[in-house]
């Protein structure tokens, strides 16, 4: 079994902008001595955040895992992503100072399975990779961000949050 963590800043900026960005776009790790896995990331990007709608803002990105290995090799992985700077999945939360801005990640469009580690009513993502003749193979996780609407007390800054991205394989 392999672990690797990725780490990723959530940030809002300069005119309330909202950018989900891996801190490092790649990374990669050793399986076994027959294969590795890479995982990259697509930014979520929010826009620009009107705190006074009633409306939440959604947008989407993606966490990709790209493994490699000899030919027909199957692996079974799994994608977990942490809480971040927030006291719980429930609803994580990015900060300006002392000001908090209330958001999600989510796994479905629908944004109702709170894309997480499998804990506290969260789910994680699992797939296998069956490497082809070429010697790659990927398989992408969607995730799904919103910000809540209705933040009233939200003041324009620079809002951040750090999440971490685990991938296991074996």
């Amino acid at each position: 079994m392999s672990r690797l963590s990725l780490s990723f800043t959530q940030a809002l900026a300069g005119a309330i902008a909202v950018f989900l960005m891996l801190l490092s776009s790649q990374a990669s790790a050793l399986c076994t001595v027959t294969c590795s896995c890479v995982v990259s990331t697509t930014n979520v990007v929010f826009g620009t955040i009107n705190p006074l709608s009633l409306s939440n803002t959604d947008s989407a990105g993606n966490v990709a895992v790209t493994c490699g290995g000899v030919a027909g090799l199957l692996i079974p992985l799994q994608v977990d992503i942490s809480k971040g700077s927030g006291a719980s999945y429930a609803s994580r939360t990015m900060s300006y100072g002392t000001s908090k801005l209330s958001y999600n990640l989510y796994q479905d469009s629908g944004y109702s399975m709170v894309f997480g580690d499998a804990s506290s009513g969260t789910v994680d993502s699992s797939a296998s990779i069956t490497i082809a003749a070429i010697g790659y193979a990927t398989v992408n996780f969607p995730v799904y961000g919103r910000v809540f609407g209705a933040q009233t007390t939200m003041v324009p800054g620079p809002y951040s949050d750090t999440i971490s991205v685990t991938l296991t394989y074996y």
